[in-house]
């Protein structure tokens, strides 16, 4: 090995690296770099990666979680942009990155081709749909702006209605502008749609999303697609107008009327009063005539009719005529019809025979003897099986009785309420009870008094030697 070679420092692996990692950084610690995004992916930890490209280099590019989600913008694979941020090195790979801190698009351009991808993919969706559509109420009592508080907007939009209609207005106070604008914007929407009917705060019956105009950049948040989004699943309907006529963003899309501006926002929410009050009164107007026309129409209607009825005299002349005829000839109608059936009684009368009706009550009597006589056996069989079977179940009955049972010399024990007594352990000293016999009953009250001593019976005298007893030895 020569000298020059042998005086040359020697680098661990790691020391080599973290050299050329400094060397980089502080060389390269603020940059600007233009390219076109390529194979971009976002995994599970919500870092971003991403190559910046152009026609004869790539460099690989990072942003850490919490700075690309501040983004207002977020890159697409396919897009020019610019990214701000500074060069290190990743010692895992061998390889040199840029660490992003902020990304905007190259130019308008690249802003109209991302609208314009952005604006397909939720069309396809169904977003847009004209059947996603809600009418605008037409007198709403309150109307909720999302919008800012300290702009132009909201006064022009509060000194229209106030010329109008004057309504009660609810703001929600947004940015409309920056990177956390999209997100304020789409928690308006979403806020006033989650307010209760009968809450605190009334819910509107309109919504307005608007600010003033500004150039693409400017109004690029209601361009979000969280915007959009919130837009389109509103369930209250909404206005769109978000500057001038000539601007058009995804918002106008998801809208359900879109308005040219702020001011025409309100022209289109309310109509003007004093006209509606002219035309309410021309409406009372010509129904008040409508209805004098109709009055005065039926009355002569009545009146011609009137003439062409009969007159009531004549309509009941006729039928009273009958009536007198009828009544006339109802009594001789009657004694003609009484004289018919007498006499046809009388012929009917005269062919009964008396004798047929002997013989026919004689025929009864007989049928009726025969049946008595066969029925009077019967029930004195049935009375005897009755009776034998009580009487068994009389001697069954005192078999079973507990006076059977007393009469063998037993007793019923009963407390002073009457219950029986089934243990000693129920019975306390001092208790009253009642003591049942065969042939009658006796109270008692319980004691310790000391029963005597039970009698020993007479034994019959022995005549022979105790078997226990030791004879005598001698």
């Amino acid at each position: 090995m020569s000298e020059s070679l042998a005086n040359v420092p020697e680098y661990s692996v790691s020391e080599l690296s973290n050299a050329v990692k400094r060397t980089l950084e502080e060389g390269f610690e603020h940059v600007r770099v233009r390219g076109e995004v390529g194979r971009l992916s976002r995994p599970g930890s919500g870092h971003l990666y991403f190559d910046l490209k152009d026609e004869n280099a790539v460099i690989a590019a990072v942003a850490w979680k919490g700075v690309a989600s501040r983004w207002r913008f977020q890159p697409e694979q396919g897009l020019e942009v610019i990214v701000t941020g500074r060069l290190t090195t990743f010692a895992g790979q061998s390889k040199y990155q840029i660490v992003v801190e902020t990304v905007e698009p190259a130019g308008v351009g690249a802003l109209m081709a991302l609208l314009e991808e952005r604006r397909k993919k939720l069309a396809e969706e169904g977003l847009f749909d004209a059947d996603r559509k809600q009418q605008l109420p037409y007198l709403p009592r309150v109307i909720g702006v999302v919008t800012s508080p300290t702009g132009a907007v909201i006064r022009d939009i509060l000194h229209r209605l106030a010329d109008r209609f004057p309504t009660h207005v609810v703001v929600w106070p947004v940015r409309v502008q920056g990177e956390a604008s999209a997100a304020e914007i789409a928690a308006g929407i979403r806020g006033f749609n989650a307010l209760p009917e009968d809450g605190a705060i009334a819910r509107p019956d309109l919504l307005i999303v608007g600010r003033g105009g500004g150039s693409l950049e400017d109004l690029w948040s209601f361009n979000e697609e969280i915007v959009v989004r919130a837009a389109a699943e509103s369930r209250i309907p909404l206005i769109s107008a978000v500057g001038h006529e000539t601007d058009v963003t995804l918002i106008d899309y998801a809208a359900d009327r879109r308005a040219p501006t702020p001011t025409g926002a309100a022209e289109m929410a309310v109509p003007v009063r004093s006209e509606l009050i002219d035309y309410v009164a021309d409406l009372g107007s010509r129904q008040r005539q409508a209805l004098r026309r109709s009055t005065t129409s039926l009355r002569d209607r009545l009146r011609a009719t009137e003439r062409g009825l009969p007159r009531p005299a004549d309509l009941l002349s006729s039928a009273r005529q009958r009536l007198d005829l009828a009544t006339s000839r109802l009594g001789a109608g009657l004694a003609a019809a009484a004289s018919s059936k007498r006499i046809a009684l009388t012929r009917l009368d005269s062919r009964l025979a008396p004798h047929l009706l002997d013989r026919q009550m004689a025929a009864l009597h007989d049928r009726l003897d025969d049946r008595a006589g066969r029925l009077m056996p019967a029930c004195r069989r049935l009375v005897a099986q009755r009776g034998e079977r009580l009487s068994g179940l009389g001697k069954l009955l005192v078999s079973l009785s507990h006076k059977s049972v007393l009469a063998r010399g037993f007793a019923l024990v009963a407390g002073a309420d009457g219950q029986l007594v089934r243990s000693a352990a129920a019975l306390a000293e001092g208790d009253r009870i009642g003591i049942g016999f065969a042939d009658g009953s006796v109270d008692a009250v319980v004691g310790k008094a000391k029963l005597p001593p039970r009698r020993a019976r007479a034994r019959p005298a022995r005549t022979g030697p105790d078997p226990d007893e030791q004879s005598s030895l001698f």
